[in-house]
């Protein structure tokens, strides 16, 4: 495949993929705007920083200006803009927060506005890849600190006093020496003459002076709508006219319409028209699939007239792909020399010659998202302008992308952000957007398109299958002193352009070529995969089944050698020291390595962290088991123990869990224990029942009878939550998505504990049954 030099082009983790012929504006060319500032590189200077990011990397960059983002009312309150989606992390609460912080807002007098999309307004609203508030919390921050020295300005001239002898104090700026004080509504006029300060200048808040960062005492702004049913989903929106519309799209990936009769559903009644819909080549990256769409008075008689209609497909060359002997194609290749894309040592030199060598070879099938909230949008289209309503994880890049589709100016596109009822990636691609758009277009009408949740398991950008082989080699002392890891799964770049049968590199940097272990002789190689079907990132993305093999391979290697699984882990990690893997385009999810290093130091600690916590080693009761796993994702470092119980008909139960996460500086620690929480269920629902399988290209599975999901009652009873404290230059990591590798190997590695079986295939399915 051929490569772009350009891949700030693309957006989030489309942008370190580089494939040819995928259209993206420029980043914006001009970095001066009216009222403000736009970086497009990460310029700024280390007195304001006090680490870098790579923030200014990211499409359309950072906006730091309080114009944009703050307003005061001459009442006070003060509304404070997220330019984030919220999907459940606390976004939509905690980047807001931090503007309060810093300029001294009364939160109870603050309001939260959603952005809608406009990069070059805002700057970056890609919410993935775990990257707000490590990459916002210093702009957020520098955007607060802006508006109160403008507040204070504004005091200081009308006092007719030096600005140093007045300070901004809980929502009003008071001067010590006098004791006048005067409220930001009071000031609010006079403030917006002010200049806004040089980055520079400004002068940040100290840590101890926080009220709201770090406490975690704050709730989410969303709360009380989202438990009320006030709390506006893409689902809700109703506009007048409004058609509603379900399509039917091809079964397999890359199929084409043939032929289709409308008939039968132009009988069903409410339904009013029956169209086809412009589908696109595959690959195609987020563009439609096409299909037939039913228009109707309302979405149920739509999904009748679906029901009712006869398609004739042509399934094309996908219509072959079965996972059965594509799981086989995969071990196939795994046993065999592939790509190397890291090499330190002789690696088959030391296997030849070591004591021992321990094979597992892991196998992860494809993966559903099945957000709670299948995907829905609303697009109304006029002429040249077209504006949507739509739970999107990137409203920038669903603009851009909507006005490429219909040919418009971007100016001319407004897309409105709802709340995500979950996202985990799913909703980072905009194609049900654009859907709407087409369909809106064409009909001269607003237009909501509504997936099914059969529409959502059957026609998802799937997490990618994978064949994980590593083989250690052990001296004689049970010392590891060879690794090679074989990693074979299609690639997302496949959903980008033909051809992609390598792992991007932002793919081999999630736990393949960044491994930290202390081992003399390391070989990792890349076989060849080709797709079938539509592959996307998932929360955690390839770290899943990375850190399912590594961290199995390490319970392997303790029973192999008779040794204690926190201890054996503990060795393979070796001395506190800063990793330098010796691999050309080192990922590292986006930021300098300045910044984040590879530091085994804290991967060591959150181990013996959860260790201490979880009373690592505790007597468990018969058919009970400990199993422990650690992994650094999106620049976080994260370690879990699980407690299992197995019983006497496999049944499996867990009755525990234990985390330690150290994500350096923080702001909510409640949404970090939410989200620690939210990924032990997360991961223990991939492990017992995760598998999207394909027969004659299909996917097989269609709801949650088939694709089933952790129910309540099989959650852990106790998932215990302890955060790292941050060092006083700890720049912030990742949280949302982190924390759920590690599970499924800690999982199987209680399992082994409590029953000797090993595990090296998910999901469990009846692996336990007696």
């Amino acid at each position: 495949m051929n490569f772009i030099d350009k891949p700030g082009k693309l957006r989030g983790f489309e942008k370190n993929i580089r494939v040819e012929k995928v259209s993206r504006r420029s980043i914006l060319k001009g970095l001066g705007i009216t009222g403000g500032f736009v970086l497009a590189a990460p310029v700024m200077s280390r007195q304001a920083f006090a680490y870098e990011t790579g923030a200014g990397k990211m499409p359309h960059g950072v906006v730091v200006d309080p114009r944009v983002f703050v307003a005061v009312a001459p009442d006070g309150t003060v509304t404070i803009l997220a330019h984030r989606a919220e999907m459940g992390t606390g976004v939509r609460t905690s980047l807001p927060l931090i503007v309060a912080e810093e300029m001294e807002a009364d939160w109870s007098r603050v309001k939260v506005q959603q952005a809608h999309g406009d990069e070059v307004k805002f700057g970056n609203q890609d919410t993935d890849g775990s990257r707000s508030t490590r990459h916002y919390l210093i702009p957020m921050r520098q955007i607060g600190a802006s508006a109160r020295t403008m507040l204070e300005q504004a005091a200081a001239k009308r006092w007719g006093v030096p600005a140093t002898e007045v300070k901004a104090v809980n929502h009003e700026v008071v001067h010590s020496a006098s004791g006048r004080k005067l409220g930001f509504g009071e000031l609010a006029a006079d403030a917006a003459k002010e200049s806004v300060p040089s980055i520079e200048g400004l002068k940040l808040k100290d840590p101890k002076d926080f009220r709201y960062l770090g406490k975690g005492q704050i709730s989410i702004v969303d709360l009380h709508d989202i438990t009320t049913g006030k709390a506006r989903y893409g689902a809700d929106v109703r506009l007048p006219g409004m058609k509603y519309a379900v399509i039917a799209r091809p079964p397999v990936t890359g199929g084409k319409l043939v032929s289709f009769d409308p008939d039968a559903a132009l009988k069903v009644p409410g339904v009013e028209k029956v169209m086809q819909v412009r589908g696109w080549p595959w690959p195609s990256k987020f563009q439609p699939l096409g299909g037939v769409a039913v228009i109707a008075r309302n979405t149920g008689a739509a999904i009748k007239g679906r029901d009712a209609l006869k398609l004739t497909w042509d399934d094309g060359a996908n219509g072959k792909y079965d996972s059965v002997a594509y799981r086989k194609e995969l071990e196939e290749a795994s046993r065999k020399p592939g790509l190397v894309v890291r090499q330190e040592g002789d690696a088959d030199a030391a296997l030849k010659s070591a004591d021992k060598v321990v094979v597992g070879e892991y196998y992860l099938p494809h993966l559903a998202h099945v957000s709670m909230e299948p995907p829905v949008a609303v697009a109304d289209v006029k002429g040249d302008k077209a504006e949507i309503w739509a739970p999107v994880q990137s409203p920038g890049g669903t603009r851009e992308d909507v006005a490429k589709t219909l040919g418009i100016p971007e100016d001319n596109v407004t897309v409105n952000v709802t709340l995500l009822g979950g996202g985990f990636g799913r909703k980072s691609k905009c194609d049900f957007a654009l859907e709407a758009a087409l369909l809106s277009k064409e009909l001269g009408a607003p237009v909501k398109v509504q997936w099914t949740r059969e529409d959502d398991v059957r026609h998802d950008f799937l997490h990618t299958v994978s064949v994980e082989r590593i083989e250690a080699g052990l001296d004689k002392n049970g010392k590891v002193i060879a690794w090679r890891h074989r990693s074979v799964a299609p690639s997302i770049a496949s959903t980008f352009a033909a051809g992609a049968n390598h792992q991007a590199p932002f793919e081999l940097g999630m736990g393949l070529v960044d491994m930290p272990f202390e081992i003399a002789n390391i070989s990792c190689e890349n076989p060849e995969a080709a797709a079938f079907t539509r592959i996307g990132w998932f929360r955690s993305v390839s770290n899943i089944p990375r850190a399912f093999a590594v961290q199995s391979m390490v319970g392997e290697i303790a029973q192999a050698t008779g040794r204690d699984q926190k201890e054996t882990l503990l060795a393979l990690i070796g001395s506190p020291r800063i990793v330098k893997p010796a691999v050309k385009d080192m990922w590292n999810y986006g930021e300098p390595y300045d910044s984040y290093p590879i530091d085994t130091a804290r991967l060591r600690k959150v181990v013996e962290l959860v260790a201490e916590k979880g009373e690592w080693g505790r007597q468990v009761p018969k058919g009970h088991g400990l199993g422990i796993a650690v992994h650094r994702s999106f620049v976080s470092y994260i370690a879990t123990i699980v407690e299992v119980a197995v019983d006497e008909k496999g049944k499996l139960t867990v009755p525990r869990v234990d985390t330690a996460i150290d994500c350096g500086t923080y702001v909510n620690p409640e949404r970090i224990a939410s989200q620690m929480e939210g990924a032990a269920i997360m991961g223990l629902s991939v492990a017992k029942y995760g598998a999207i399988t394909f027969k004659d290209g299909k996917v097989e599975q269609k709801n949650f009878d088939d694709f089933q999901v952790l129910r309540m009652d099989e959650s852990p009873l106790v998932t215990n939550v302890y955060i790292v404290p941050p060092g006083p230059d700890t720049p912030p990591s990742g949280v949302g998505e982190p924390g759920v590798p590690p599970f499924a190997p800690a999982l199987t590695n209680a399992i082994f504990a409590a029953t000797g079986k090993r595990i090296r295939s998910l999901p469990l399915g009846k692996q336990l049954e007696a």
